[in-house]
């Protein structure tokens, strides 16, 4: 019985070494994190913007419902430690990422049921206690939509470490990121493909009561076209995962022949990450510029759909496909930064390039709102996709670079889990800042610019935080630093 305990691989490797992944099987398996790009954008894009601007939910309300999936990523602790020490039908990895892409994919049409019943709540009753009741509930589907995704993309994570080597395993990593966006994109363009009904564009939608000048939404009208994408896009992505993954961990996996002496993000909890990340004050210098990066990144994810229906008239087809134009420039950002920016200009001003031309396409947005140029809102995002591709490869280069072996996986762990936690507060935080900005300013173009000017005055001081990092200093402080924090947590 015993034997039956160890993972075959061992067996082989007796006789033969383990096969290298070859590129085909990295694209193959970066699927998976296409599949979650998909995902992204049903959550983010679709639901965001049917609620806030067809079901007139308020943004800030929106925005916290759908940032509670950000909120548990603390569970990645529990998950990751589970998948390292309990095999679920024999596997350490396989089994968690099939049960929880299962449960994220149904779980997204769940919560899409609810928007409607939150949608028929508000337009009978307004803001009554079955409406809050139905706000609540949509707040916990979410919430165990990100225990899912947790307990699916934890297991994944460990998996990418579990099949490379030091040789492979970050051309590995590129690809599966990269995939993410490819999957944003190629989502985008299929979804606004099956939203595109001239039922629920613009006015077609809307309904007048005779004795009132206020319209409301067809509810019914909206289901009928969106149901069917929250079914098929979901089945897509569930198809995409078990291609991605099927035989990898069993041909591929060392887990049974590594000792891992080294923390991954699944590893580090939150008390512990914060306790990292203010350890000095050169990492809490670091954390502190994370924390504005991605606030400033990831506060228009909340009103970038409901800015396109709302300022410029756009369906609900036509502001999913905004996503495609800023995921492309994500994507050639990411691809010619290592190869162009960062060899001549450094990671320090790389990452000052990618704020200033952040700062220029935030102005971009707001003009194309201003003049209601659809062409110049989709030009200033695929300028911003860039942009953010930029950032995206100076921050991780410089965070790569403001450590070394002996804390890598400490710190990166602590970064990790501490950015989910941010991007949840940007989520939210757009949300706020946009209601904030319907309270002061009766247009909505003004509102809505009020977001993006708060993302320019986010990127300026990200700038301001950068100028005060020291990578000599860091390195003199960090390691002796977080070594003490983790002797005290082993010695309390």
């Amino acid at each position: 019985m015993a034997t039956n305990n160890r993972p075959e691989i061992i067996h082989s490797s007796l006789s033969q070494p383990l096969p290298k992944l070859n590129l085909f099987t990295m694209f193959r398996i970066g699927l998976f994190q296409m599949g979650l790009g998909i995902m992204s954008l049903l959550t983010l894009g679709i639901l965001n913007r049917i609620m806030i601007d067809e079901l007139t939910v308020l943004p800030w309300v929106a925005a916290t419902t759908i940032a509670m999936y950000q909120f548990v990523s603390p569970a990645k602790v529990w998950f990751g430690q589970m998948s390292d020490t309990k095999k679920i039908w024999g596997y350490h990895r396989t089994s968690y990422i099939w049960i929880g892409a299962i449960l994220f994919t149904f779980l997204a049409f769940i919560a899409l049921q609810v928007v409607w019943q939150l949608g028929f709540s508000l337009k009978a009753t307004e803001w009554s206690v079955i409406t809050c009741t139905w706000i609540i509930l949509l707040g916990i589907i979410f919430a165990l939509y990100g225990l899912a995704l947790s307990l699916s993309s934890t297991p994944f994570a460990a998996m990418l470490v579990d099949i490379s080597d030091e040789d492979n395993r970050s051309q590995l990593i590129s690809i599966v990121w990269s995939m993410l966006m490819v999957g944003i994109v190629v989502g985008a363009i299929v979804s606004s493909k099956l939203l595109n009904s001239p039922d629920i564009c613009g006015n077609a939608v809307f309904s007048y009561k005779t004795m009132l000048t206020a319209k409301t939404v067809d509810i019914t009208a909206l289901q009928r076209i969106v149901n069917p994408v929250f079914i098929i896009m979901p089945i897509v992505v569930l198809g995409l995962c078990f291609v991605a993954t099927w035989g990898i961990e069993k041909q591929y996996s060392r887990f049974g022949l590594r000792v891992i002496t080294v923390e991954r993000e699944d590893q580090v909890t939150l008390k512990r990450a914060i306790r990292i990340l203010t350890a000095n004050r050169q990492t809490w210098l670091f954390f502190s510029f994370l924390l504005m990066l991605t606030l400033s990144l990831f506060m228009q994810d909340t009103v970038l759909e409901p800015y396109g229906g709302e300022v410029f008239g756009m369906c609900i087809s036509e502001t999913t496909q905004l996503n495609a134009f800023y995921g492309t420039g994500t994507l050639f950002g990411i691809g010619s930064v290592g190869f162009f920016v960062i060899p001549h200009l450094g990671k320090e001003k790389t990452i000052k390039l990618g704020c200033f031309l952040s700062i220029l396409c935030f102005g971009l947005i707001i003009l194309a709102g201003g003049v209601e140029s659809q062409n110049l809102l989709k030009s200033g995002l695929l300028c911003f996709g860039l942009a953010s591709g930029i950032l995206v490869a100076g921050a991780t280069g410089l965070m790569l670079d403001l450590t070394t072996a002996e804390t890598a996986g400490t710190f990166i762990g602590a970064w990790g889990l501490a950015q989910a936690m941010a991007r949840g507060l940007a989520t939210v935080l757009g949300g706020a800042v946009l209601n904030i900005g319907k309270i002061f300013f009766s247009t909505s173009f003004l509102a809505y610019g009020f977001v993006f000017v708060a993302q320019g005055i986010g990127m300026i001081l990200t700038i301001c935080l950068l100028k005060r990092i020291s990578i000599k200093e860091f390195k003199d402080n960090t390691n002796s630093a977080i070594s003490a924090i983790m002797e005290n947590d082993l010695g309390g």
